[in-house]
């Protein structure tokens, strides 16, 4: 991967992270700004994509329709963990072993989800490529995920110890 990729990959993996983080406190903004702000999401990181992932025509013509159903089934998981950072602010001053509890079992679920969502596009991305692009599509979702999660363990404090 060369140095304008790495910097994009990046940079999109910061702006997707913006984004959802936005997206939890978007509630009082208008919900027009907010798809605006989510299709450049979703175009930046396809234009990323694309750059790294040097498709000839056929591949892309049998890639990008799974990728698209990927990304709208991966966008409702990151919309179901933007709910969990939003009850993580709400409980955090009065955090109980109950609310700690539901938390963490929801967060459980949604990583077991996303491990059972990459499992279950597998084949279908192996119908669509070679094994080999198949890797390096997965090498790029998992940088940008690696990018999320970097960026929401510096911002989201560690739960309070209970007195």
């Amino acid at each position: 991967m060369n140095v304008k990729s790495k910097v994009t990959l990046v940079l999109v993996g910061a702006i997707v992270v913006m984004a959802w983080v936005c997206a939890a406190a978007a509630q009082d903004r208008p919900a027009d700004n907010m798809q605006i702000v989510l299709e450049k999401i979703r175009a930046d990181k396809k234009l990323l994509v694309a750059e790294n992932m040097q498709l000839s025509d056929a591949e892309a013509k049998t890639f990008w329709p799974v990728y698209e159903q990927y990304q709208s089934e991966l966008f409702l998981l990151r919309t179901r963990l933007v709910k969990l950072i939003q009850d993580y602010a709400g409980a955090y001053d009065k955090m109980t072993n109950d609310s700690a509890k539901r938390l963490l079992d929801e967060s459980m679920t949604i990583e077991s989800l996303g491990f059972k969502l990459r499992q279950a596009y597998l084949p279908k991305f192996r119908k669509a490529l070679p094994d080999v692009k198949v890797g390096r599509y997965y090498q790029i979702e998992n940088k940008i995920n690696a990018a999320l999660m970097y960026e929401l363990a510096q911002k989201i404090p560690l739960v309070q110890n209970a007195n």
